[in-house]
């Protein structure tokens, strides 16, 4: 199942992307099943502050973009699992670069939050990565005025 075309026409790709991944909760849900499958009340305790309601809406949201795959599972009691797809990783790869600003420029520099994954953290697996958020000399970048 691919993402869903919301009405209107997007402007860009930043746009198309924001669709997907706007509200408040859906990149933390996002950033906890890059862990791990969650069931749905693991979920909530892992995101203090999310209502059921609210959880279940950006859910369903997610799994009709195929961004979660909800896998129910024919036992008593009913047990249902959620896990990012493929595009749902590729997502979150997307975001590490936005994790990685966030980081620098809003909490000034803080180290990585407590259970973020390493690669998470710097948006790649590869630790020379251009996308590991260091700098090399061969680097093609604007500075940013007042930043060392």
């Amino acid at each position: 199942m691919g993402i869903g075309r919301r009405p209107g026409a997007y402007a860009c790709g930043i746009d198309a992307a924001m669709d997907v991944v706007g509200g408040k909760w859906k990149v933390l849900i996002l950033w906890a099943l890059h862990e791990r499958p969650y069931r749905f009340g693991e979920l909530r305790r892992e995101l203090p502050g999310v209502t059921e309601k609210v959880l279940a809406a950006q859910l369903r949201e997610l799994e009709a973009d195929g961004i979660v795959h909800r896998e129910a599972y024919d036992e008593v009691p009913p047990r249902v699992e959620y896990s990012l797809t493929p595009l749902g990783v590729s997502l979150n790869v997307a975001l590490g670069p936005l994790g990685v600003w966030g980081r620098e420029n809003i909490l000034g520099g803080a180290g990585e939050p407590a259970g973020e994954p390493a690669e998470e953290a710097h948006g790649s697996a590869t630790p020379d990565s251009a996308a590991a958020g260091e700098m090399r000399e061969h680097d093609d970048v604007a500075l940013i005025p007042g930043r060392p």
